[in-house]
């Protein structure tokens, strides 16, 4: 549904098992792998994909340009679910250690990276919401 009636090709369909992260979403608010959520599921509730986190095609959400700042991508198949599930951490914590970082990717997987980089990537990106907001 995400992607062939809405368009938003941000989500990506990896494994269609919910065992990679690469088409996790926030549904009203919570980081949920859309593979195994059915469009009814989600009837009435408020579903974000990556394409929701820029304000315009111009300016990068801070934890976007984190990730290129940080070399937390090449590939990129993993990226959508990685800054969803990175956000949606970021909104329970917005000062995650990095072990808090390494246990809320868990369920991401990333063939390229060696999931280093996307850590300091998401740790970075933290850092430039907190300024942000002060």
């Amino acid at each position: 549904m995400i992607r062939d009636e809405l368009d938003l090709t941000g989500t990506k369909v990896g494994c269609d098992t919910s065992q990679c992260g690469a088409c996790t979403v926030l549904v009203d608010g919570q980081a949920m792998k859309s593979c195994t959520v059915l469009a009814v599921q989600a009837d009435g509730a408020e579903v974000l994909t990556v394409e929701s986190l820029a304000p315009d095609r111009e300016t990068l959400h801070p934890l976007q340009r984190a990730f290129v700042e940080h070399h937390g991508l090449q590939c990129g198949y993993c990226t959508p679910g990685m800054l969803m599930t990175a956000l949606d951490l970021l909104a329970a914590n917005p000062d995650p250690s990095e072990a808090e970082i390494i246990a809320a990717i868990d369920g991401n997987l990333c063939r390229c990276t060696g999931y280093q980089p996307i850590v300091e990537a998401i740790g970075a990106g933290a850092a430039a919401m907190r300024s942000s907001e002060a």
